[in-house]
């Protein structure tokens, strides 16, 4: 395990560290989760093994500390990513990058542009989405007032997403996990989708098939993204069809002409 100091106060990031060539791949995880339990067996494919790999907790989550000063802002957790990535000597990666982690990197790519050559998103939030008391996800954490998921909110949240996703929510510091979904739900400003149609790196976007079309599919195409739809999943595309996401991501990073 690794890891940086990322905020004035001396904040850690941490991740799990895979060795190999560069440019490094960096995997980052969705609201509620941690990297090396969404991605280990995905990183460690044949196919997509062998370069550096960071799987990597964001700040809140997972083995990452949990700061309750910290406002957890799209945009405070792409500058604490960049701190961390600097930190580890990173540049040029490509990003691999899940729900919540996908705006995260998206973010990222616009404000340290130097710090990513590619992005793999994997059903990520490119618009704000209204709170929705009652819902599961990041809408429905987020139609809580910070008071009321710490007194009671956050016992409900786990009472409705099941066990498999409280496996890794219940690592989440509470007021990071509600700032974090408060803020996904906001989104950033311009939106993500504003920002990955403006981005000139290589960019592909994984989707569920079974979710239909993609809103906006067509103007992401013509900006240069990749939109490409996988059968026999859910949003955790690596762990619901591990088989189809390689495969998607591999050719997505393959080497140029």
């Amino acid at each position: 395990m690794r890891s940086a100091a990322v905020t004035p106060e001396g904040d850690q990031i941490r991740w799990v560290e895979l060795p190999g060539q560069e440019p490094a791949r960096v995997y980052l995880h969705g609201l509620g989760a941690t990297s090396p339990a969404y991605f280990t067996s995905v990183a460690v494919d044949p196919r997509l093994s062998g370069h550096r790999s960071l799987l990597l907790d964001l700040l809140g989550h997972g083995i990452s500390d949990r700061p309750t000063h910290f406002d957890y802002t799209l945009e405070s957790h792409a500058d604490a990513l960049a701190n961390a990535l600097t930190a580890a000597g990173v540049s040029a990666a490509e990003v691999i990058a899940h729900s919540m982690g996908g705006s995260v990197a998206i973010v990222l790519a616009a404000r340290h542009p130097r710090l990513v050559s590619r992005l793999v998103l994997i059903d990520a939030n490119l618009d704000p989405v209204p709170r929705v008391p009652g819902s599961s996800g990041s809408s429905g954490i987020a139609a809580y007032s910070e008071e009321e998921f710490l007194n009671g909110g956050w016992e409900e949240v786990r009472d409705r997403v099941g066990s498999h996703w409280w496996a890794t929510m219940r690592l989440a510091g509470r007021e990071a996990l509600h700032r974090s979904a408060f803020h996904l739900t906001r989104g950033s400003d311009p939106t993500m989708r504003e920002l990955l149609l403006d981005l000139k790196i290589p960019r592909i976007f994984l989707l569920p098939a079974a979710d239909g079309p993609l809103p906006g599919a067509d103007a992401l195409t013509e900006a240069g993204v990749s939109v490409v739809a996988l059968p026999d999943c859910g949003h955790n595309i690596m762990l619901d069809n591990p088989e189809a996401f390689v495969a998607a991501t591999a050719a997505a990073l393959a080497p140029q002409d």
